[in-house]
């Protein structure tokens, strides 16, 4: 099993920035590409960014240029940095990690619980 813990949402105002981290925990054996998703109200939920255990990153057009994701792979955690913040930018943000599990090493594609992330006009 894979336990996600996200953290770092929050209201902020327009033009201000948050920092998600999201921490993997459980029996990984490796961690492939880490990225994260949002969800708003009425949506469907969306790609933001993504990561492969290479560095190698892919954005949505929506946030190229002000959103950066990052990772540690020796704390098997994923972050999303987030400057110039929009309200359209308001939704619940879910961090999603693929990865083989011990003890057989089976690929799983976990989902944390969500952050929600509120940008005031």
């Amino acid at each position: 099993q894979v336990q996600l813990v996200e953290s770092g949402g929050g209201l902020v105002q327009a033009g201000g920035s948050l920092r998600l981290a999201c921490a993997a925990s459980g029996s990984i054996f490796s961690i492939n590409a880490m990225g994260w998703y949002r969800q708003a109200p009425g949506k469907q939920r969306e790609l933001v960014a993504t990561i492969t255990s290479g560095g190698s990153t892919n954005y949505a057009d929506s946030v190229k240029g002000r959103f950066t994701i990052s990772r540690d792979n020796a704390k098997k955690t994923v972050y999303l940095q987030m400057n110039s913040l929009k309200p359209e930018d308001t939704a619940v943000y879910y961090c999603n990690v693929g990865g083989f599990l011990l003890p057989e090493l089976t690929y799983r594609d976990s989902w944390g619980q969500g952050t929600q992330v509120t940008v005031s006009s």
